[in-house]
């Protein structure tokens, strides 16, 4: 039986899950509520660095603002793929506007864009509004690609 680490998208405290009990509804140890939800995680700058080092799951982002468009058009479609991607992927939405510094980090020049990090890393960036088809079939196709 092999475990994994997992933030939790509510108190953002890293829980130790055995793998063949992700799909079980696992609770976080912390504040013991749902480690999924299937909704997708709003984070600050400082919680997605948290989730991003600190989660053995594969991280889907969304960076996005209020302001725009497409990224509010995207919103649905981001939330149908967090219902069909977990618990084998987590996602999460960090808003441009309060995270400028992240923004600018992570060279965000356009949103909506999704990016995904594995283990850590970036290991892929899609600009551009996508359904929730696009989206999950986007990710898988990544994830297929990461090197293990």
């Amino acid at each position: 039986m092999s475990q994994l680490h997992l933030v939790c998208p509510h108190c953002h405290t890293t829980n130790r899950i055995d793998t063949d009990q992700l799909g079980s509804g696992p609770d976080c140890g912390s504040c013991h509520r749902a480690l999924f939800t299937g909704q997708p995680v709003n984070l600050s700058a400082t919680e997605f660095d948290r989730h991003i080092t600190r989660s053995q799951l594969p991280v889907l982002v969304d960076f996005w603002a209020p302001w725009c468009g497409p990224c509010r058009m995207m919103a649905p479609a981001f939330e149908q793929a967090a219902r069909e991607l977990e618990p084998r992927v987590r996602l999460a939405k960090v808003n441009t506007e309060e995270a400028q510094g992240l923004g600018a980090r992570l060279n965000i020049r356009s949103i909506p864009t999704l990016a995904l990090f594995v283990g850590g890393r970036e290991i892929a960036r899609q600009a551009g509004a996508m359904g929730a088809p696009d989206i999950v079939r986007w990710t898988q196709g990544q994830l297929v690609r990461a090197p293990a």
